[in-house]
This record gives C-alpha cells, structure tokens and sequence, in this order.
C-alpha cells in the first residue's frame, strides 16, 4: 500500500498552468515539470521512469504534437495527453494518431476531471501493454476488483466479445462500472492500439452535443471556432467511440447518429463533404432504452443497431461477496494517495457496508470509503467511520414494501437523501453516485406523473 508514486511531467509555457495541475495531481503523482519541449526531453531522458506526460500543443520553440513525436519514440510506452486551446482541436485529432493517449481542452477548470482523465489514461495504457493476442487478458480486467459469479459472468462476456467489431450497448445503474467494461473491451480488441474516446452524451443538449460528436466547419453557428472543429467520431478513427448515457440524446441527434452508423461516414455540422471513418462503437446506460422505444422517446431502429451485443452490469447489492475486496482496493488506493495511514478494516463496519444497499452502486462505496479514509483516526476504520446514512439506514431502506415497485423504491431513496442533504442536489447526487444531470431528470420525471 506505500508504492512508490508513478512520476508525470507537465509541460506548458504558462508557469501558473504548470503550478495548478502539479499541485492538483502532486499528492497521488510525483510530478515534474517544464516550460517547452526542449526542456521536456531533457527530463524525459533524466527520468526514464516517467509514466506520463501531459503537454500543451502550442508553445513557443517546437509544438506539442513535435514533442510528442519524439517522446514516442524515445520511449513507445509513455502515455501521452495534450492540452489544446480553442482553435487547435484538430491539431488533436491529428496528434492521437500520432500516438497520443487522449486531449483536454484548456483552460483547465475541472482539476478533479483532469485527475480523473490523468488515471484513467495510464490505467488504459497499461491493460494495452499487459493485454497480448491470444495470450493473457489479467491486465485488461484489472480494473475490475471481484470473483463473485455475477462479475466472473461480465468477465467471460466482455473477453468473446473485444475481439469481434460488433457494436455492443453496456446496460447497467449509474456507478455500476459501465465505463470500466467498455474500456476493456477496447484493451483486448484488435483496436488497442487506437484511440479511445470516451463522451457523455448527457453533458451536452441539442446542436451542442452533435457538434462534439460530428464536428463542424467554419462558421455554422455563432461562436464557432474560426478552424472549424473535429468531432468525436473522426477522433476515434481507427480506435474506440465511447458514448455514455445514449438514452439522453434527443430525437435530431438519434438520427443522425443512425446515419453515421449505416454510412460509417460522418459529416459536419456546416458542411456536405462526408468523410469515411473507422470506428467501432460502444454505448452505455443507466436506462430502459427498450421501454424507451416502446413510449416513442428512442427510435427503434437505433435502438436495433446499438443492441447488437448486451451487456449488463449489476448493481452492486447483487454481488455483496465483492464488497469486501472494493473495500480493501479503495482502503489501498485512498491511503496512498492521501498519504494516510489507514490499512484495514474492522469486522463490524465491513458488517454494515455489506448490509447496506448501495443505490449507487461501487461509486458511491469509493466515495464512501474515500470520506472514511480521509477522517479516520486510526490505522483501522471501524463502524464509527461508516457514514451515519449507511450504518443506520431506515428500516424499510433499498426493500420494497408489499405493493411497491423497484422504481418506487428507488423513488422513495432518492427524495429521503436528498431531504437529508436539505434539497442540495449536488451533495444528493454525489451521496447516491450519480450525476446531477441523471437527478434532475428523474426528479423532473416524477414531477410530471
């Protein structure tokens, strides 16, 4: 639990950038940094053991996407992310061709984003690496933590289906792991060696999310960036899209994402050029997308071309026997990012996090566990760690009455935390490990009955 931290280097020609993102990622990485890309290959050579780099594409002296060329070379395995301002997301694209692992676009607002970006690129890297033909997959499931059958289930489905090109749809609750199968999938396909773009559909509405899929010219609408931008299907050619929460894009954009599956073509927004794209795509759900088709919300025939392979993820009090190891995982990962000293659990609390029904499934138990860690006053949390909500639910917490549906239940758990949150639904929204966006619909839902 006290390895030795892995060693990014930052390089970008503003100092402040460079300061915010070192001491956003300073206490999980050992982070190095420098102003342009000489000095980058200078500390790349000095440090041989560098894990990552993360690079702004402009800077004075040579680019970004040149000095990425060169760390590639130097050392194939260093896993790579740019940073782009607007006016330079096609420089992207074209770098991720290049070999680099996945872009950001600057300023940088969201640090935990960034952190959460920064893991999940050298965690992707590392099945890629572990992950060979036809040999051994452990690498490319080691995102993963559990043995129960449910889980061994998910595993078996996801190693026949990466090899294949076929479109999978991964179903499942929010916080069930969704985007972790789907990065798997990617790991083992023959695809491993392109990009993996991963959006939430959920984030964007209207014409603003099928210009970040599709792209669009010079000028279409106002605000638009004079270059002209790539969408996410061209920043996926030759590798993996990733669409998470597909049952929120609206009717327009359900149609033209329809065409782009039966063309393999895309065309952006502003334009009539179409251009060829290779991809294979993945989508995900915390929906009912066939009950969804039946009320005329998603079309059937999307609907058809999205499900040629399922895959659905179960919710967490479906495999309590996992609970256990996801603890002692977390326990791990928070105590050596946190630079804490906690090391174990005492039989009691594991008792109460295994009892508890968890409506946000494993995301919300790392939270859980995270909190636990971060206040603990000894090396062993005990049950006077476990959060108040999870050691003393109510009675009738997460067990339909007589009478009363799942859905009513999960009704019934949503109001009570966020009647316990005093209305705050951000706090409601991380305490049930979903998004804000997923409570406000199913609150407007509801309103609407």
């Amino acid at each position: 639990m006290n390895e030795t931290k892995r060693k990014i280097l930052i390089v970008d020609d503003e100092k402040p950038t460079r300061d915010v993102m070192a001491r956003a990622l300073g206490a999980t990485y050992d982070c190095l940094t420098a102003p342009d890309a000489a000095l980058a290959m200078k500390a790349l050579k000095a440090n041989p053991d560098v894990a990552l780099m993360i690079s702004d594409v402009r800077m004075p002296g040579e680019s970004g996407v040149e000095l990425l060329k060169k760390a590639k070379k130097a050392n194939p395995s260093l896993v790579c992310i740019l940073l782009t301002a607007y006016g330079t997301v096609d420089l992207a694209v074209e770098a991720m061709k290049d070999g680099a692992d996945d872009f950001m676009t600057k300023p940088i607002t969201d640090l935990d984003q960034l952190e959460l970006r920064v893991a999940s690129a050298i965690r992707s890297a590392g099945l890629e690496r572990k992950a060979s033909p036809g040999g051994s997959d452990t690498g490319a499931l080691k995102g993963f933590t559990g043995g129960s059958p449910a889980m061994e289930k998910i595993y078996q489905l996801i190693r026949k289906v990466a090899p294949t090109t076929a479109t999978v749809l991964i179903e499942g609750p929010s916080g069930s792991g969704k985007e972790l199968a789907a990065r798997a999938i990617h790991a083992l396909s023959k695809r491993s060696g392109g990009p993996f773009v991963a959006l939430e559909c959920s984030a964007f509405e209207g014409e603003l999310l099928k210009s970040e899929l599709f792209g669009y010219v010079p000028g279409t609408f106002t605000g638009a960036l004079k270059e002209g931008k790539a969408g996410c299907f061209e920043a996926a050619d030759g590798g993996t899209l990733f669409l998470d929460e597909i049952g929120e894009i609206d009717m327009p954009t359900q149609t033209a994402l329809l065409r782009t599956l039966e063309t393999r073509s895309v065309r952006r927004l502003g334009s009539a050029e179409e251009k060829p794209v290779d991809f294979r795509l993945v989508t995900a759900t915390n929906r009912d997308l066939s009950k969804m088709v039946s009320e005329g919300a998603f079309r059937e025939d999307l609907y058809y071309r999205l499900n040629v392979i399922d895959i659905r993820m179960p919710a967490l009090k479906d495999h309590r026997e996992d609970i256990a190891p996801l603890v002692d995982r977390f326990i791990g990962d928070f105590s050596q990012r946190n630079g804490g000293s906690v090391t174990g659990i005492a039989p009691d609390a594991l008792k109460a996090l295994e009892e508890y029904q968890w409506p946000g499934n494993v995301r919300q138990l790392r939270n859980a566990i995270e909190k636990m860690c971060v206040l603990a006053s000894g090396d062993t949390l005990t049950v006077e760690d476990v959060p108040r909500e999870i050691a003393n639910p109510p009675p009738a917490q997460g067990t339909p009455r007589e009478g009363e549906t799942l859905a009513d239940t999960e009704k019934d758990t949503i109001l009570r935390i966020l009647d316990e949150c005093g209305g705050n639904k951000s706090r409601a929204a991380e305490k049930l490990g979903i998004s804000r966006r997923t409570l406000h619909r199913k609150l407007r839902e509801w309103r609407s009955e």
